[in-house]
């Protein structure tokens, strides 16, 4: 019966509310595929929590806090009483009937099991496992903190750089950190041991590239939702405020702030690319799982950078489907080809750059 309530939900549970990431979790060495994907797992489901606006703001933090403490429990969900049951039944009450897609509420009713599945891991996964989760809630205890209810009408913005810094690194870089040690762990033979180090930092910012990328790609969405994630102290420095923002025809005036910005997660994608190629060639499946992200950042960017509506929700920069196919298949055919991969690269930044440069100039 464990067995399958694994199978399930590491399967067609977790196919169901991760999209795009499942890609990625099929492709994974068989070691790291369950640590991982009950990491996700729990992490949607925190998530989750924490985004559904039709519950008050300090309603939500108390139920995320809860899921937190449930996670980092010592023993199994029996042995911790009626507190963890009931932490689980106000959050499958509570929360899951909010849901509109049947998988996100099956998921928050699914909970009991999924921290079961949590138990059965290796004691060095568990303890992975609850950091990063324990960690990326914390980035969403941030949100909740930091900005009005999405039905207030107000917005409020970061106050300096070093937060959006700190807060790419909670909910994105200590994934890039997560990753790698899972890599050390299950495959031991795959990273030199003598980048332990750098390797973690490469990591760390190759989920704050990420992160970057839906910041700025989901700048007039966010906004509309009373966040912003652009520091006050870069807004000022341009003349502007969060609420400047929300007018027809700021994305003009905000663009060479957006540009900064984009060149800083420029820098953090170079970091990305060396992880990447710091992988063995012949570790097809990771540097595939490496390389997906990054080329489908990258290429978001490019978007980015000549959406001269960039603030405008109507007009995402987003790609079609048929670019990320494209990406997928162009990608693992050169998966083990350095050279091949390192042109890419190269022309994909060298575009990104030349149009900010004509803009500019312009």
């Amino acid at each position: 019966m464990q067995n399958s309530n694994r199978a399930f939900l590491l399967g067609p549970l977790l196919k169901g509310v991760s999209r795009s990431f499942y890609l990625t979790m099929r492709i994974l060495p068989a070691g790291m595929r369950d640590p991982v994907g009950e990491a996700y797992l729990l992490a949607r489901a925190a998530d989750t929590i924490a985004d559904t606006s039709l519950i008050p703001p300090p309603q939500r933090l108390a139920l995320l806090l809860a899921l937190r403490e449930c996670v980092n429990g010592t023993a199994t969900r029996a042995a911790n009483g009626a507190a963890h049951d009931d932490a689980l039944q106000r959050i499958a009450g509570e929360v899951a009937g909010q849901q509109t897609q049947s998988d996100e509420k099956l998921l928050l009713e699914s909970l009991g099991g999924a921290l079961d599945v949590l138990m059965q891991l290796d004691e060095a996964d568990r303890i992975a496992v609850r950091e990063i989760v324990t960690t990326l809630t914390e980035g969403m205890e941030f949100d909740l903190n930091t900005f009005p209810d999405e039905r207030s009408g107000k917005v409020a913005a970061l106050g300096t750089w070093d937060a959006l810094d700190r807060y790419t690194y909670l909910v994105a870089g200590c994934v890039g950190e997560f990753w790698t040690k899972m890599t050390y762990m299950h495959l031991p033979r795959t990273l030199d041991a003598s980048l332990r180090a750098t390797m973690y930092q490469r990591g760390i910012r190759f989920g704050k590239a990420l992160q970057m990328v839906n910041v700025l790609r989901d700048c007039g969405k966010d906004l509309r939702i009373g966040r912003c994630y652009l520091p006050a102290t870069m807004l000022a420095q341009a003349g502007l405020t969060p609420e400047d923002l929300l007018h027809p025809g700021t994305s003009a005036r905000a663009r060479p702030l957006m540009f900064g910005l984009v060149r800083i997660a420029l820098d953090h994608f170079r970091a990305a690319i060396d992880y990447t190629f710091a992988l063995p060639r012949l570790s097809v499946r990771l540097r595939l799982a490496c390389l997906w992200p990054i080329l489908i950042g990258l290429e978001t960017l490019e978007l980015l950078v000549g959406n001269e509506d960039w603030l405008d929700p109507a007009r995402p920069s987003k790609l079609t489907r048929n670019d990320v196919y494209r990406i997928l298949a162009r990608s693992t055919l050169m998966a083990s080809s350095n050279t091949l991969l390192n042109r890419w690269f190269r022309r994909l930044l060298a575009r990104i750059e030349a149009r900010m440069a004509a803009i500019e100039k312009a």
